[in-house]
């Protein structure tokens, strides 16, 4: 696992120890980055199930203004500031340890552009979040993007997610890895 390019291009980036997280893909982050293209330069970012940080340091390493990282697991969030420390990013971030439920009910800050939802797998994490996201307007800036790193297994056509402001306006499948992408569906044009 590594930073695809940017500011810190090719730094090698740890593993949170054990199995309790599921990194991204580098093909599945490389496409990603390759839709979202220089859009993320700027950017307030809020990684959930934060893991890693591959996802929100490689944002950081395109030009993301900053990112909070959030995690509940101890390892992974000293596997991110570590992370951040080697790519030399830790005071463009936040890394918090707490759950990302309670985080998205009691936020109070600034709007986020660019939010990345990473639960674990086959628990149906992603669509709780979501709803949260959804309930909570003001977590989201103007022309915000919500990504969801999914199994495809977990994408259950049979039960549609009832969102009252977010729609989907993408998908992508990379093998183990499925992405899909919401906005407001006021910033949507048709």
């Amino acid at each position: 696992m590594r930073v695809i390019t940017g500011r810190a291009k090719g730094r090698k980036l740890m593993s949170v120890p054990g199995d309790s997280t599921r990194p991204i893909t580098d093909r599945a982050k490389s496409a990603l980055f390759s839709i979202l293209s220089d859009w993320i330069e700027g950017t307030r970012v809020l990684d959930l199930f934060g893991g890693t940080g591959a996802v929100g340091i490689e944002c950081l390493s395109r030009g993301a203004a900053f990112v909070h990282f959030l995690d509940n697991n101890r390892k992974a969030v000293e596997t991110m500031e570590a992370n951040l420390k080697h790519c030399g990013f830790s005071r463009e971030a936040t890394v918090e340890r707490n759950d990302s439920f309670t985080f998205l009910e009691r936020y109070r800050g600034e709007p986020f552009d660019f939010i990345y939802v990473a639960p674990p797998q086959y628990q149906d994490l992603w669509r709780k979040a979501l709803q949260l996201i959804d309930a909570r307007p003001e977590l989201t800036a103007e022309y915000a993007t919500v990504v969801v790193q999914i199994h495809p297994v977990e994408d259950k056509p049979d039960r549609p997610l009832e969102l009252g402001r977010l729609r989907e306006y993408d998908r992508r499948k990379y093998g183990s890895v499925m992405l899909i992408f919401y906005a407001d569906a006021r910033d949507l044009v048709d």
